[in-house]
């Protein structure tokens, strides 16, 4: 526990260290070791919060867009100067490899300084009027405060995200943080905190998840939801959020397609696709899931990326040799001897992994199946692990339909030699983001989210940004 930071909520400018809603263990996946205490917020903190939140608004849309702009490139300073130890406890606590913890809090700071500038640049626009003496004038101003939920798979990337695109539109907001994850958000809201922010105006809790949502989301306080996670979650919060008329965005889980085309580079496709499938030990919400190869390539595609992902180092995130680490909690990896056993049961090939190894800490190795039937539950339930099940195709129409066939829609890839299939593939498939050829999603100036049950909205980009404003119209006589 030495290693690890002292765990608090944040409100109205105040750090408390213990709350009425108890404690929990924070556990290290990696030996299942417990490495921290975590207060949770019970009613009367989340009534603080939502108090506080309220007062920091009034107080933070007032402030100028140049102002705010200030102190939130202040906090991209301290992230930069920080991040090392914020990478550390996000190994420790969710146990993804510190090389990848680096990348994301590294990647903190230039989110940061994105949403920093662009709220410089929250434009209106005058419309001509029709009458003489008469202005018409457009104006964008901050939604008022935020409830933010985030996962515990990406705990900095998904919360700055939120953060960020909140205090640069001028709105205070109510971040719920990961009760799995929690040590790097917690030195993450030090750096807004310490980079300036009035009291208020970022509060940080963790808590029950149900009764935390339910709690804030009903508030007449918030006048916004953001939330990140599964498509039944997110589905009740969002059924909440309307109720009270909340505005809100929706980042929910995906079953994204890779798909290989007859005219694709194999090598380059299955480098790509085994660090996808890999990293953060497949938990990703946009990691490719249903491989779908022509079949004219299918085995060499397979052999390819088996040969690439049996070479992956898999171990405690904290070893500088470890390519992937354990799942961040036991369920996951019960999930995968689910979907495993499921595919077996109806004729599915394991080709690689499929078996839980080490006694201590909750790994589960790069797993491959062949051979899957369109009904096992690998085929149409998203694993959030590191399994890839792999499926053939004949014909551009075919696996258009294929990729299609499921509700969900936040990602997918494709590897084609073909500008016309390139520009063909890209209208036909029914997702938020199409990466062909490379991995190029989730840059803070790129919009990242879904469509069908992957949710609605986005985060990034001009898009981010939009999600915190509203519109005011406003016509105007002169007399």
């Amino acid at each position: 526990m030495s290693n690890y930071t002292k765990l608090a909520l944040h409100i109205g400018g105040v750090w408390l260290e213990s709350a009425s809603g108890g404690t929990l263990d924070v556990i290290n996946p990696a030996d299942e070791t417990v490495i921290g205490q975590l207060p949770l917020a019970g009613t009367a903190e989340l009534q603080q919060a939502l108090d506080a939140a309220a007062q920091g608004f009034k107080v933070w849309k007032r402030t100028s867009a140049w102002d705010r702009c200030q102190v939130l490139r202040r906090a991209a300073v301290l992230v930069r100067e920080r991040h090392e130890g914020m990478a550390q406890l996000m190994t420790l606590d969710q146990g993804k490899p510190l090389a990848e913890s680096r990348m994301e809090a590294k990647a903190a700071a230039d989110h940061i300084e994105w949403y920093a500038e662009e709220g410089r640049r929250a434009y209106g626009r005058v419309i001509p009027a029709r009458l003489p003496s008469v202005r018409q004038n457009v104006v964008r101003e901050p939604v008022g405060p935020v409830a933010a939920f985030t996962p515990w798979n990406f705990p900095i990337n998904q919360a700055v995200r939120k953060i960020a695109g909140a205090l640069a539109a001028g709105c205070s907001i109510i971040i719920k943080a990961p009760e799995e994850s929690p040590g790097s958000v917690v030195e993450l809201v030090r750096c807004f905190v310490d980079a300036g922010l009035p009291a208020g105006v970022l509060n940080l809790v963790f808590g029950t998840p149900s009764e935390v949502s339910s709690f804030l989301i009903q508030s007449p306080i918030i006048r916004k939801v953001s939330f990140t996670g599964s498509v039944p979650v997110g589905k009740a919060l969002g059924a909440l959020a309307a109720q009270h008329m909340k505005r809100t965005t929706m980042e929910l889980g995906g079953h994204a397609p890779f798909i290989v085309f007859e005219d694709a580079d194999v090598d380059a496709a299955a480098t790509v696709a085994v660090a996808l499938k890999h990293r953060n030990a497949g938990q990703v919400c946009a990691a490719p899931s249903r491989f779908y190869v022509h079949a004219s390539l299918h085995d060499r595609f397979v052999e390819a990326f088996t040969q690439r992902a049996a070479k992956l180092v898999v171990g405690a995130g904290m070893e500088a040799s470890t390519q992937m680490g354990p799942l961040t909690k036991p369920a996951r990896v019960r999930a995968m001897q689910e979907f495993v056993a499921d595919a077996r049961s109806r004729g599915a090939q394991v080709v690689l992994g499929g078996e839980r190894q080490a006694s201590k800490g909750w790994y589960f190795p790069p797993t491959v199946l062949t051979e899957v039937p369109e009904d096992a539950r690998i085929a149409f339930e998203e694993p959030f692990g590191p399994m890839a099940p792999m499926f053939r195709f004949d014909s551009f129409d075919e696996v258009v339909a294929r990729a299609n066939q499921l509700e969900f829609g936040l990602a997918a890839y494709v590897f084609t030699r073909s500008l016309k299939t390139s520009i063909d593939i890209s209208s036909e498939l029914e997702t938020g983001m199409i990466s062909i050829n490379h991995f190029g999603l989730a840059l803070p100036e790129t919009p990242f989210g879904g469509i069908k049950d992957s949710g609605h909205g986005s985060e990034g980009g001009s898009e981010g940004m939009d999600a915190y404003l509203t519109t005011k119209f406003i016509s105007e006589l002169g007399q």
